[in-house]
């Protein structure tokens, strides 16, 4: 009973690896966006690096938000376009829900993760103290994941909504920004582990146990309407 349950999931999950991977531009146009939004600002300060290593840790942070929203718009929606969001709401013992979070992990490895790999380049580049840089990929691992999952609840408020990019961006960005702020916190203090860490991570955690529900709950109503 338990593999027949799991099986669903892992045909979710496996769907969703193959549509964040389709056209071969999966991981390379978040981690273009990020690059592009993160060196454009030491185009504003000149030449002050000394400025620029200052604030770098939190330019990498609005451009990770940025970036995580890319691949959002097509998270859900051709889900509902063919049918298949239909039938998976109507799989006894298999919540909504699940499914969402299934997808939406999956979108992160394929499109999270390579940003995650990809920030101390960027952080070297913009000066980052070596020093600070495994600190500030595990931040930016947990930080990532919170923006996908806040990021996913917007693309199941707007699945029925053909380019509803903006409208994604405009619902998830409030929920960015705790995490946004906490993050820059961990990356300014001298500490190893300063206590903004756990406060990053209990904001991660508060969005794994909440997002998968609203975004189960929005996908049950786009379905019924």
């Amino acid at each position: 009973m338990r593999e027949a349950s799991a099986q669903p999931l892992r045909a979710a999950f496996k769907q969703a690896l193959q549509e964040a991977w389709a056209g071969g531009a999966g991981s390379f146009l978040p981690a273009a966006f990020f690059a592009g939004a993160a060196l454009l600002v030491p185009l504003t300060l000149g030449g002050n690096s000394d400025q620029l290593a200052e604030i770098s840790g939190a330019i990498l942070w609005i451009a990770l938000a940025l970036a995580s929203l890319v691949t959002m718009e097509r998270l859900f929606q051709s889900d509902l376009e063919d049918g298949t969001l239909e039938l998976w709401a109507s799989l006894e013992g298999i919540p909504l829900a699940q499914i969402a979070l299934v997808k939406t992990l999956a979108h992160w490895l394929v499109s999270g993760l390579p940003l995650v790999l990809f920030s101390p380049v960027l952080g070297f580049m913009l000066g980052l103290s070596p020093e600070l840089m495994p600190k500030a990929a595990l931040s930016y691992g947990l930080g990532g994941l919170s923006f996908f999952l806040w990021g996913g609840l917007g693309a199941s408020l707007t699945a029925g909504i053909r380019r509803g990019g903006l409208l994604i961006a405009l619902i998830a960005l409030p929920f960015y920004v705790p995490t946004a702020i906490f993050g820059a916190l961990v990356l300014a203090s001298p500490m190893q582990t300063p206590p903004e860490f756990y406060f990053l991570a209990a904001s991660t955690l508060f969005a794994l146990a909440l997002a998968p529900f609203g975004m189960g709950a929005a996908l049950r109503l786009a379905v019924s309407t």
